[in-house]
């Protein structure tokens, strides 16, 4: 007898043997004990997770002999030839090659007709997503009223491409991916059964590798107990599945939290060297990564699909580097998915977004800027290896100094200004920064004196321009009401020299226009000289 592949020996026959789709078997179950047949049926989901096979079961179910019944019992004629997909009554076409609406319409012709032996006329259309839009046209009248003993079962990876007017007819089915601790388990199963010998990582890995789909998790366990001769050593797993030296995810890892470009680049060269898919290392880096933010988390995590011993060194790595930068890294990563899965210069995109990586280290939290705290800076793996080298130098020897120590400084004398006005002045600049940035400006600019309960303004062309402007004046006095009370004023500063402040001419008319001044107070600038135009203007 000629050799079957596990992933057809091993395809579910009944409802109880579909792998991680319990809530879908549970509603079919249950519409066919209580003679709740719909019409059409659409199931969606990837590839590889019991679409068609669900389809085919069902159409055992309503063709059974002893049914229509929840759990064919997979031994009548009928259950046996659809199993060997010989029954006249079940038919399955394949839409990338039965597009055409020429087709579609002979079989819609044909469907008119009763079954020759079943109880139902069953259609199973495999990637319907895949029909023309005429073909889903020339469909949609026999699937919104089929006869009675029609049923349509549609399968589908592109639900986003089937028209509104199919979707509207059927009863649909998401079929999810399945979890990898699922999978294994029927790995599991599969192996005892068929004298594989495999260890629990290695079926881990290939049930990950599988990325939910289980007819591809058995074909690529029959694929390495072909090539291992019925064994399957962990590390002929990870070579074979596509998976590559942990060393290098660790040195990468430590490299980007430790802010170390280089250590970065080292890696990108050794991915150019293999002749790697950078687009599907930097995808293992990110379940590398995923793996050392479960560690991090603590306590033993059983879906790290590692060794026991790089368990272990992974598990060091991820608490010295913390859980909140472990997930500000995935973050960052995730961010970048997407970039490096649609470019054409696959290398350049994964560097970049490892060196963007690697940047981390040097930004602060949000929360100790708000703090008014700064992290210590984290030493790069270079300043780690200079520090090294500069304590392990001998400390040279240094001659005395025979110059004298300098004296002690001379104690500078007290403001004459008392503290309390100082900060009187300081509320009053931060006040006015909060109606009026521009004005609190100037005056910490030109900082003026609070003495008798009067603000002393100096006598300044820029200050004063300013004060004219607007409505400056009334913020100020409103702000000296808030802060120095109802009898607080403000006045010009005549303890500055008057000479100085006579000597200094009156601000040019230009200053008084009304755009010259909004152009200020917007930009918050000061006019440092006027010059006449270069032609004369008439007005």
């Amino acid at each position: 007898m000629s050799y079957q592949v596990l992933a057809r020996k091993w395809r579910p026959q009944t409802f109880a043997s579909l792998v991680g789709q319990e809530p879908i078997v549970t509603a079919l179950r249950n519409a066919l004990t209580e003679g709740r047949i719909a019409q059409a049926y659409l199931f969606s989901g990837i590839r590889g997770v019991g679409k068609t096979t669900a389809a085919r079961v069902l159409a055992k179910a309503l063709n059974c002999e002893r049914g229509p019944a929840a759990d064919p019992c997979d031994d009548c004629l009928p259950c046996r030839e659809i199993t060997r997909g010989a029954d006249l009554d079940v038919i399955e076409v394949d839409a990338a090659t039965y597009s055409k609406v020429e087709q579609v319409r002979d079989l819609t012709e044909s469907l008119r007709y009763g079954p020759a032996r079943d109880r139902y006329k069953v259609v199973v259309i495999d990637e319907i997503h895949r029909l023309s839009r005429q073909a889903f046209d020339a469909l949609l009248k026999i699937v919104e009223e089929p006869p009675p003993h029609l049923a349509f079962i549609f399968a589908t990876t592109e639900i986003e491409a089937v028209p509104a007017t199919i979707l509207s007819r059927c009863q649909e089915f998401h079929f999810r991916r399945v979890s990898s601790p699922d999978v294994a388990a029927l790995l599991r199963r599969i192996s005892e059964a068929e004298g594989i010998t495999a260890s629990d990582p290695a079926l881990r890995l290939i049930a990950r590798a599988g990325e939910g789909s289980v007819r591809d998790a058995v074909a690529l366990l029959d694929q390495l107990a072909t090539f291992g001769s019925g064994t399957i050593a962990d590390e002929e797993a990870v070579r074979l599945l596509g998976g590559l030296d942990t060393a290098l995810f660790g040195r990468l890892l430590e490299a980007i939290l430790g802010g170390d470009p280089l250590g970065v680049r080292g890696a990108v060269v050794r991915i150019e060297d293999e002749g790697w898919d950078p687009r599907h290392v930097f995808c293992q880096f990110l379940a590398y990564c995923r793996d050392a933010l479960h560690l991090a988390m603590g306590g033993a995590d059983t879906h790290v699909d590692l060794p026991v011993e790089e368990e272990a060194i992974l598990a060091g790595r991820a608490r010295a580097a913390g859980y909140e930068n472990l997930l500000r890294l995935l973050q960052q990563l995730l961010a970048s998915e997407q970039i490096v899965r649609r470019s054409e210069v696959g290398v350049l995109a994964v560097e970049i977004a490892w060196l963007r990586a690697a940047e981390l280290p040097k930004l602060t939290r949000v929360e100790e800027l708000l703090a008014g705290t700064k992290p210590p800076e984290r030493p790069t793996a270079k300043k780690q290896e200079e520090r090294r080298v500069a304590d392990e130098r001998p400390a040279p020897t240094r001659a005395p100094d025979p110059r004298p120590p300098d004296p002690p400084p001379l104690p500078q004398p007290e403001p004459a200004q008392p503290a309390e006005a100082a900060d009187v002045v300081d509320v009053i600049i931060q006040e006015l920064d909060k109606l009026r940035p521009s004005l609190a400006a100037v005056f910490a600019q030109h900082r003026p004196r609070f003495e008798g309960g009067a603000l002393l303004v100096p006598r300044e062309a820029h200050l004063e321009a300013t004060l004219r402007r607007g409505n400056n004046r009334q913020i100020l006095e409103k702000v000296l009401a808030a802060v120095g009370g109802g009898a607080a004023r403000w006045q010009e500063d005549d303890g500055e020299p008057a000479a100085a402040a006579e000597s200094e001419p009156p601000p040019p008319p230009v200053l008084s226009h009304p755009t010259v001044q909004a152009v200020l107070d917007i930009f918050n600038g000061r006019v440092e000289r006027v010059e006449p135009h270069a032609r004369p203007r008439e007005d």
